[in-house]
């Protein structure tokens, strides 16, 4: 099987697993930011199969320039939707905010 079989290239910023609705992102940010195993991942995304996680692995390791960079804007893109969300709904966030400070502050709780 040819590793690009593995995926669906359904636009420039959307690499989907074939036969699946998770990113290729979503792999690879567990992978190169959180510093997790391949077996650590497919616990963790409990649909794929192993060989699904090392393709998407594979397939990083031999594109990674494009790879790095893909992960960046999709980085980026989140931050700005972040940001955007903050905006358009002050009192929401700042409610939020508050809730998990107080819930924090139970004894025995953490966020």
């Amino acid at each position: 099987m040819q590793l690009e079989n593995y995926f669906d290239f359904l636009a420039p910023d959307d690499i989907r697993i074939k036969g699946h609705r998770i990113g290729i992102e979503h792999i690879l940010y567990e992978y190169v930011h959180r510093a997790q195993t391949a077996e650590e991942i497919a616990r963790r995304f409990d649909t794929l199969a192993l060989d699904q996680v090392y393709a998407a692995i594979l397939y990083y390791l031999r594109h990674r320039e494009a790879m790095d960079a893909y992960l960046a804007d999709w980085l980026e893109h989140g931050r700005v939707a972040r940001e955007e969300a903050v905006r358009n709904a002050p009192e929401f966030y700042e409610r939020f905010a508050r809730l998990l400070r107080e819930r924090q502050a139970l004894p025995g709780k953490s966020a």
